[in-house]
């Protein structure tokens, strides 16, 4: 049959119609809810395994539908991608919202309160499971429907398209540091430090203004502890907390003073923290009347490590001073209060740099100037964890690791008096060498100077000794050698640490206590203010070169440091040097209780004590003395008959 013209249309339009439905079912095929197929269940029981369910049946005699429907929840994750987050600061009710690792900073007068809410959506990938998935709606079903406690938590066949049950998987970190205090009236008038900043964070979502006047029960009270707090908790909605001032007494505290402070979240730690347990990993090498040197100990755990800056910030205070008393565990505090800190342009009294020795490890110096005589200090570190050689746990969000800072807990150390000693370092031929040395501030009016006049002196006995070992055959086939074991290298090694030991004694004020390392020497010279040593030391022991002048005599001759007392080196620097040169040299070491005066002249390392002799690299470490095995400060020795061969 022949159509006609309008029939040919109609058909060819129904044609097109259902080409076009084809391809749109073809390619955007609806999603229906509850479409997965779910092996293992038959139609008799259906009910059992709670595949379908009304929406009706879905809801709680509890809940509503305006709970379901909440978009604070944790199931709900909105995207605004034409707007920016940052933008809705405030919410209602006077809360303030916090956005992920963005520290913000705030003031609050002495008996406020101030709200913060975190708001699960923010949180990026915090929201649990899909609603729409069967276990979800089987949990929220009417729970008068009867249900065996077998199968509640019986997992679904390893078959099962069925998703488990999610627990929450984020938990936020919340970090307070106070950065400013009310200071007080009269540093004399009272010792006692400012009350402390307190975090109230809500534990229930009942709870929307956790603070001093709710309930206990429903919110968890942390009160900062030196200016530091932290809390985590895991995001299961949106988390409410606040910070509260005390009141502060104006008798003792100015009340026209705010309190600062700073708050970071994060899902990857605490961004500020405080470590009180661990080791501070700052250890003092030495100090003068005027400065110390403190160093950590090696940064690199495999040889590959590298660090682009230094990751320590260091802070000093004076232990008289109670201007940080109070915030001593906050790195913003410390920044804004301590007497030696960074400076926001780059200056500072502690210079900081990276150090690495022969043996490849690396450590961190800082040189700290302009300090007083006889004063105690408490030294603070700060790690940057963003330069530190650990890598930090990449962000939730996916970004780069927003860093952060521990602080460690102090380190005690005190400057010598006005004395003999000066503290020497950077020195050229040896480079171990940082500690205080015989000096004399008339005529060496700085370490730069006299590090100067060390450093020529062991160069010039270094060249002589080079000259002498040159008549060795030191490139000889190995059986025509002096040894099998050692070569002209490790002696040339060992000779340069015994000299830089003895050639640059390591100096301890005369005020210190007797020690069985200590050496009183120069005994009958004056101090600097003219007074002498004790009457009785010197008619005592005023009759022996040991007692009344240097070990080296140029120190005597050129620096004239009056009395001081000696770290003797230490005996297995002697007996490394016999080892490692020929015998031909003629080195020899004296033996304990000898009569060529070893007590005189070395000391035995002791374990138990943080310095017991002197070794290149030498500082008041833990147990120094059991570290000196480690390579680089293992060669080294005394001899008797080196100051007459070598005119030491």
């Amino acid at each position: 049959m022949q159509l006609s013209p309008l029939q040919s249309r109609l058909a060819a339009s129904v044609i097109a119609s259902c080409l076009v439905l084809f391809l749109y079912l073809f390619l955007f095929a609806p999603q229906f809810a509850f479409a997965a197929e779910l092996p293992g269940i038959s139609s008799n029981n259906l009910d059992r395994h709670g595949a379908f369910y009304g929406l009706a049946d879905t809801l709680d005699t509890s809940d509503s539908l305006d709970s379901l429907l909440d978009p604070r929840g944790p199931l709900y994750e909105p995207d605004f991608e034409l707007f920016d987050r940052s933008i809705m600061g405030r919410v209602a009710g006077g809360l303030n919202t916090l956005q992920v690792d963005r520290p913000t900073r705030g003031n609050i007068d002495p008996g406020n309160t101030i709200q913060y809410v975190v708001e699960a959506a923010s949180v990026s990938g915090s929201s649990a499971q899909p609603l729409d998935t069967p276990n979800e709606m089987k949990k929220r079903q009417n729970r008068s429907q009867d249900v065996d406690e077998s199968d509640e938590h019986e997992d679904p066949p390893a078959d099962s398209d069925i998703a488990p049950r999610q627990k929450p998987s984020k938990t936020l970190y919340i970090s307070v540091n106070t950065c400013n205090q009310p200071g007080r009236i009269s540093p004399d008038q009272t010792t006692m430090d400012p009350p402390q900043l307190t975090m109230f964070v809500s534990t229930t979502s009942e709870n929307t203004s956790p603070g001093p006047d709710n309930m206990s029960s429903m919110q968890k009270l942390v009160v900062l502890d030196e200016g530091a707090a932290v809390y985590n908790m895991s995001v299961e909605g949106d988390i409410y907390f606040s910070i509260s001032a005390p009141k502060v007494n104006e008798k003792y505290f100015s009340t026209s003073t705010p309190y600062n402070y700073e708050v970071t979240v994060s899902l990857d730690g605490y961004y500020h923290s405080y470590d009180s347990t661990a080791q501070p990993n700052m250890y003092l090498v030495d100090s003068d009347a005027s400065s110390a040197y403190l160093t950590t100990l090696n940064l690199k755990s495999h040889p590959n490590q590298t660090l682009s800056a230094p990751p320590y910030m260091v802070f000093v205070q004076n232990t008289n001073n109670l201007a940080i008393n109070g915030i001593t565990k906050s790195y913003c505090g410390l920044s804004s209060w301590a007497q030696i800190r960074p400076l926001s342009n780059g200056n500072s009294q502690a210079s900081i740099g990276l150090r690495q020795d022969r043996d490849d490890k690396l450590t961190q110096e800082f040189y700290i100037s302009g300090l007083n005589a006889s004063t105690s200090y408490q030294g603070i570190v700060a790690l940057n964890t963003s330069l530190s050689l650990q890598k930090r746990q990449e962000p939730g969000s996916g970004g780069e690791s927003p860093g952060g800072v521990i602080v460690y807990k102090a380190v005690n150390f005190t400057t010598k008096p006005n004395g003999a000693c000066t503290f020497v370092f950077n020195l050229t031929l040896c480079t171990e060498t940082r500690y205080a040395v015989p000096g004399n501030v008339d005529k060496f009016r700085n370490g730069q100077e006299l590090g100067k006049f060390y450093d020529d002196y062991t160069q010039k006995m270094y060249d002589n000794f080079d000259k002498v070992l040159q008549q060795t055959p030191c490139q000889a086939p190995p059986t025509q050698r002096y040894s099998l074991a050692r070569n002209c290298t490790s002696c040339k090694r060992a000779y340069k640490d015994w000299l830089c030991s003895v050639a640059i004694p390591r100096c301890e004020d005369f005020s210190s206590p007797n020690q069985t390392y200590l050496q009183m020497r120069n005994i009958n010279a004056s101090f600097p203010n003219g007074s002498f040593v004790d009457e009785d030391i010197r008619s005592t022991y005023g009759h022996l070169k040991a007692y009344t002048s240097s070990r080296n005599v140029m120190i005597d001759e050129e620096i004239q440091p009056g009395p001081y007392k000696e770290v003797l080196p230490c005996d297995y620097l002697c007996y490394e040097l016999v080892r490692s040169c020929p015998a031909s040299i003629g080195f020899s070491c004296p033996l304990p209780k000898s009569k060529f005066s070893f007590n005189t002249s070395y000391a035995v390392p002791n374990d138990s004590k943080a310095l017991s002799c002197n070794y290149p690299g030498s500082a008041f470490l833990p147990s120094a003395a059991s570290m000196t095995t480690v390579s680089w400060v293992s060669m080294a020795g005394f001899v008797m008959s080196a100051f007459l061969l070598l005119g030491l």
